[in-house]
């Protein structure tokens, strides 16, 4: 099952960060803080759904 949610935390990780920045950068906030924080608050995110969708997945 790890290998299972590794190869799913690239796929989401990328999609949670980049609609993160996306979110912020569409806010008003162009500067390098508040992107970076968006990235990496979307790939930290991204640990738990990614383990939560290969539970499901590998039960089903």
């Amino acid at each position: 099952m790890i290998r299972l949610a590794t190869i799913l935390y690239s796929l989401i990780a990328t999609t949670l960060a980049g609609t993160a920045v996306v979110v912020v950068l569409t806010a008003g906030y162009g500067t390098l803080v508040p992107i970076v924080a968006a990235a990496a608050a979307g790939a930290t995110l991204a640990l738990p759904v990614s383990y939560l969708i290969a539970r499901e997945v590998y039960q089903s």
